[in-house]
């Protein structure tokens, strides 16, 4: 187990990185968790930028070299930016995740970023989308990736229901991340939330000593 974790270390950024989204009644939950290396009050750059705003009501949420993702991210806003203007209105959740998927695609050479593409628009409310490994946009109600995630497969599956309300969306993705963080072998990290919804865009964030804590039995 040892051997396999310090190898893991090596790999670089793309370590230790859970990120998930998940629909709820009137909004989505896009989020990730974060390590926090300085003690409690820091927040690295890297805490905020695995959470991209696109646009007002769109989020990427990033698991892989954040070179990579901040590189792509930032022409998907310029093209959204464009885009919106163009069309005289804001840009719709999947214009924004065929962008991204375009950009990965294109790029799948040097890119070893998963994506998560969440937000909310007027024509179909709160929207999830995902690119494959082949390339595909899939539109799921909730969705986990990066490392951590193949530990908490089988949570997700056994707790999402439809229509959750925030509150329990929140719990939701609180416990799935701080699950993952646990099983992942990585201490001291906050899970970072955002909430969007038609009327606002929420920043939560749950400090490492706040989380729930998960023992095996």
């Amino acid at each position: 187990m040892d051997s396999h974790h310090s190898y893991s270390q090596v790999k670089g950024v793309s370590t230790g990185t859970t990120i998930l989204a998940v629909k709820f009644n009137g909004g989505v939950i896009i989020g990730s968790d974060s390590r926090a290396s300085m003690g409690e009050s820091y927040v690295s750059s890297k805490t905020i930028n695995k959470l991209i705003q696109v646009h007002d009501r769109i989020f990427c949420c990033i698991a892989g070299s954040l070179a990579d993702a901040q590189a792509v991210t930032k022409m998907a806003k310029f093209q959204l930016s464009f885009h919106s203007i163009q069309m005289e209105s804001p840009p719709l959740v999947k214009a924004a995740a065929s962008i991204m998927r375009e950009l990965c695609y294109n790029n799948k050479e040097e890119l070893q970023a998963g994506f998560i593409t969440a937000g909310w628009d007027r024509k179909k409310g709160p929207q999830i989308y995902v690119v494959s490994l082949g390339g595909m946009l899939l539109s799921q109600p909730f969705t986990i990736g990066g490392s951590g995630s193949t530990y908490i497969y089988g949570y997700v599956d056994a707790k999402f229901k439809p229509d959750m309300s925030l509150e329990e969306a929140i719990q939701f993705s609180t416990n799935a991340l701080a699950l993952a963080m646990g099983r992942d072998n990585v201490s001291g990290g906050v899970v970072h939330l955002v909430v969007i919804t038609e009327a606002e865009v929420k920043h939560v964030v749950v400090p490492g000593n706040k989380l729930p804590k998960f023992h095996d039995e």
